[in-house]
């Protein structure tokens, strides 16, 4: 059984929220600036941390099936890197939406249902179980 209090919870949760508001900033302000592209590097550096992170976490001993996304995380941080270098921004700006959106958002959704570990404590935690 993994506890809330192990280091590797604790990096990957602090890692995704600042991601998830980090991300906020980067994809809802101005695009192409030095602000943009330093605030994104911190961005992408903060995503790759959630992603190794998370291979330390298992369930006894196992991984899950978010595990996979994890997977698919490291080969779009890559693709997203790529795409920005190679100025095909279209390219760029999907990988890094979809992120954003699958990587941070609906993953976070998955990992606070109240069956997960992060989910039954925070709802617990506000006496809704």
């Amino acid at each position: 059984m993994v506890t809330l209090l192990t280091p590797a919870v604790l990096v990957h949760t602090l890692a995704a929220v600042a991601a998830l508001v980090v991300g906020t900033f980067v994809l809802f302000g101005r695009k192409g600036s030095a602000r943009h592209r330093s605030v994104g590097r911190a961005w992408m550096i903060l995503m790759l941390v959630v992603a190794v992170s998370s291979f330390a976490i298992r369930t006894d001993g196992h991984f899950s099936w978010l595990h996979l996304l994890s997977l698919v995380t490291l080969v779009a941080l890559g693709r997203a890197v790529w795409a920005a270098r190679a100025r095909r921004i279209a390219a760029h700006r999907a990988t890094a939406v979809a992120l954003y959106s699958g990587g941070l958002v609906i993953a976070g959704i998955f990992t606070l249902l109240p069956q997960r570990l992060l989910g039954h404590a925070l709802w617990s935690m506000l006496g809704w179980l």
